[in-house]
């Protein structure tokens, strides 16, 4: 059984999961104004277009905003320390994660800091991704 809660996938949300599973970050973009953004959703949310597709993007981010949590929430009893972050991915769009690969301190997480995804599964169904930085810890 995972440690962590798990998110349960809507029909809005099942290729962004099935793209994880697959080791692929997908998002979605608007065929009528060109953004990419995120959470999935059936319509843009800059324009109200609901002509929208899918891509795979580079993986590629750079942290916005972050947190370190030393108060477990349920599921990361083990995890104490961990960074909560907002990261920037390189096509638009920010997203919630957590970053791993790096001594949880502040000097290791200059706002900017180049990010890659990575991928933890728990379970069949769900793998999540979340952010390392580029080429090795700082």
């Amino acid at each position: 059984m995972p440690k962590r809660p798990l998110p349960q996938p809507t029909p809005e949300t099942q290729e962004f999961w099935d793209g994880a599973r697959r080791h692929e970050l997908r998002l979605q973009r608007c065929n009528a104004c060109g953004r990419a953004y995120f959470f999935p959703r059936p319509f843009c949310p800059r324009c109200a277009s609901d002509d929208v597709g899918w891509f795979t993007a580079s993986g590629k981010a750079r942290l916005y905003s972050y947190v370190i949590s030393h108060r477990p929430a349920p599921g990361f009893k083990d995890d104490v320390p961990y960074v909560i972050a907002v990261v920037e991915l390189e096509e638009g769009p920010r997203m919630m994660t957590n970053i791993v690969g790096v001594e949880p301190k502040p000097e290791n997480l200059p706002i900017d800091l180049p990010l890659q995804v990575t991928w933890e599964r728990q379970s069949d169904e769900i793998t999540l991704p979340l952010f390392e930085p580029s080429g090795g810890a700082p």
